[in-house]
């Protein structure tokens, strides 16, 4: 079977609200522009706090890698909650469900922003985290049953910019106010969005009634598919890089660069204008080239991590290295289709658990980067940490490519 017949086959059997031809093109973007600014929000929330954990740190009195652990806290909760929630709601309607998991993400981010305590706070960082996987995975479902199979991915991709320019505008801002009035702004911030995008998605997403078949056990059978697991793991391992680096990347510009603590605003908006730039043209290549464009992400990563290792000392190149960075979201759009692709009619636990392969990444990369710097190796170890993880999930790739093939031959 082609490439492309598995796509129209998974197109087909993908859960829509409408057929595309019956929407005009302004309301499906009112759909999309409600579904991003929810992303925007989740964007902001999980990026800025990398910006503030210094800050954090202070007013909690614990080390800047142990602040680390609210990240990593947050998307053991993306995590945990991506497929729990894709199972258990198999019968809700994609509109209820969405209104659900943002009302949750809204709740858990006012209730951050008052935590008296760091254990407090870690643990409504976990809860916060449990509709995140969910909500993009049940959104990116909607962006692509509203347009033609061979644009899905940049359907996906405009939902996702919500989620990138939170990193040019959102986290810059929300990391300024946060270092000259309080880090708590932040997520007092991050929960009035989520309580908008409610608001958005009541009003320009239509009610749509569940698909016929949908329950629990079918969702389950993604996990029965061989080619899904491998796609979640070039997620979870490939991804990781990006969060080895940019986790730490306050404290890199600030005591390796040398750079003053003014300057890290905008290296947050250097890393979201790359993000931005990856999403868009990647989503463009994929749609063109889907394996190729996730192959020259993850090898372009390996190569512009190892460099950022080398020369982190320099403003000016680790202001470029940043960029090129965030450039490699790339692969967030690519391997959420490389998913619908492959998951048949298990496609709601597949696309959430994309998200949970992402924050796996970012667990993962936070966590290594953290080891890393505590070993003694200092804050620029987070590139070669990056590098390694890239080229590990160009070999999951590989084997991936290779077994399909095989799989194919046999048929």
């Amino acid at each position: 079977m082609s490439n492309l017949a598995i796509a129209e086959e998974a197109h087909s059997a993908a859960p829509t609200i409408e057929q595309p031809a019956s929407r005009s093109r302004f309301a499906v973007a009112l759909i999309e522009l409600a579904l991003a600014v929810g992303s925007f929000g989740i964007g902001t929330g999980e990026f800025a706090i990398m910006g503030l954990l210094p800050n954090l740190a202070q007013e909690f009195a614990v080390t800047t890698p142990q602040a680390g652990y609210a990240i990593s806290a947050y998307a053991l909760g993306v995590v945990i909650g991506a497929p729990i929630i894709a199972v258990l709601a198999a019968k809700l309607p994609r509109q209820t469900l969405l209104l659900m998991l943002m009302a949750i993400f809204a709740i858990g981010n006012g209730v951050s922003a008052v935590a008296p305590t760091f254990e407090s706070f870690v643990l409504m960082r976990f809860l916060t985290g449990l509709p995140h996987g969910a909500y993009f995975g049940v959104a990116a479902l909607v962006a692509a049953s509203l347009v033609e199979p061979n644009k899905r991915t940049q359907a996906v991709a405009r939902v996702m910019l919500g989620l990138t320019v939170a990193t040019l505008i959102g986290t810059p801002i929300m990391t300024f106010f946060g270092q000259i009035l309080n880090w708590r702004i932040l997520f007092a911030s991050v929960g009035v969005m989520g309580a908008l995008t409610v608001a958005l998605i009541w009003l320009f997403l239509p009610k749509d009634k569940v698909e016929e078949g949908a329950s629990p056990m079918r969702e389950l059978g993604a996990f029965k598919r061989k080619q899904v697991w491998f796609t979640l793991a070039i997620g979870a391992v490939g991804f990781g890089g990006l969060f080895s680096v940019f986790s730490y990347i306050a404290s890199t510009a600030t005591q390796v660069a040398g750079m003053p603590e003014s300057a890290v605003p905008l290296m947050m908006a250097l890393f979201g204008s790359g993000m931005i730039v990856g999403n868009l043209v990647g989503a463009w290549l994929a749609d063109k080239n889907l394996i190729g464009t996730i192959a020259g992400t993850l090898g372009g990563s390996a190569v512009v991590m190892t460099l950022f290792w080398l020369y982190t000392d320099n403003p000016y190149l680790l202001s470029i290295f940043v960029f090129l960075v965030g450039c490699s979201v790339a692969l967030g759009p690519a391997l959420q289709i490389r998913l619908m692709d492959v998951a048949a009619d298990a496609q709601t636990l597949a696309a959430a658990s994309n998200h949970s392969a992402f924050n796996i990444a970012n667990a993962l990369g936070a966590w290594l980067g953290g080891l890393a710097i505590a070993a003694g190796y200092g804050f620029e170890s987070t590139g070669w940490v990056g590098a390694v993880l890239a080229v590990a999930g160009l070999g999951v790739l590989a084997w991936s490519v290779a077994s399909e093939k095989r799989s194919l031959a046999k048929a």
